[in-house]
């Protein structure tokens, strides 16, 4: 499910609604609209958690999760355990974890992340050398 494309409909539902008034009040409904964007894509996304426990609540062998496949949703029936397995046992070992965080200084949170891990991961040099020390205490 594409919440893009719903949130987009909002937005031109919003306009013609404005269209009624004058040209002072299609700009601030177009400025009210960009500023709400992000709020109803999350309201769309807990109308669709609702409808997963609901539906959940129906099902004897089984329960509904909402999973983010690129960045949309999607409802998926999982199967409770003794019953017929949903999906190969291969991707039983597999995740995906959405993280959806608001980005500071012109950053995305996916390049913001690789800098991070690339800073953490790069060798420290202490006089020319890659030394590596470890610290601690231990019992013998």
């Amino acid at each position: 499910m594409q919440i893009d494309g719903y949130v987009q409909a909002l937005r031109e539902d919003l306009a013609r609604v404005a269209a009624v008034g004058d040209e002072s009040t299609a700009r601030a409904a177009e400025l009210l609209a960009v500023a709400l964007e992000s709020a109803l894509g999350r309201r769309l996304i807990e109308a669709l958690g609702e409808a997963a426990l609901e539906l959940s609540g129906q099902l004897d062998d089984g329960h509904v999760e909402v999973r983010f496949a690129g960045g949309d949703p999607e409802l998926v029936l999982v199967r409770d355990e003794g019953a017929t397995p949903a999906e190969p046992a291969d991707a039983a070992f597999t995740a995906r974890i959405s993280l959806r965080l608001p980005a500071r200084e012109g950053l995305s949170v996916n390049t913001w992340l690789v800098q991070v891990l690339a800073r953490a991961l790069e060798p420290r040099s202490s006089s020319g050398g890659s030394r590596r020390r470890l610290t601690g205490y231990g019992r013998s």
